[in-house]
């Protein structure tokens, strides 16, 4: 799922951090304050945070919106349910179903069954 383009970004990202010594090698690629351990949930919560402020967005939004997004973005490109639930890691569908919801532009784009059928000409009246 990793575009090409992100990955482009990631690989420069890690040779940036590797000339300035942030990186170890064979280390991770989002190093912690000790460059041996990985970014902690926290501090990539802080970092979220930070960004928000910095782009002076005042909606309430969590790193877990950015899940809730994602989703509804697959969603809206006609992605199969089952298909996100094994993206975001869910056992049950009914746990995706009920956290991602559904844009208003997809539910007007659905096609009764009934448009579906092949009917010819009505009879005369």
């Amino acid at each position: 799922m990793l575009s090409d383009d992100l990955l482009t970004l990631l690989r420069a990202w890690w040779r940036r951090g590797r000339e300035k010594g942030v990186m170890l090698p064979h280390g991770w690629l989002f190093p912690g304050q000790n460059p041996t351990n990985p970014l902690t949930a926290r501090q990539l919560g802080r970092v979220f945070h930070d960004a928000k402020e910095a782009a002076d967005i005042d909606k309430r939004v969590s790193l877990h919106t950015l899940r809730h997004c994602f989703a509804t973005h697959l969603l809206e490109q006609k992605v199969d349910i089952r298909v996100i639930q094994v993206l975001l890691g869910r056992s049950k569908l009914d746990t995706t179903a009920r956290y991602s919801h559904v844009a208003s532009t997809t539910l007007r784009s659905v096609k009764s069954p009934l448009e579906q059928l092949n009917q010819g000409p009505l009879p005369p009246a």
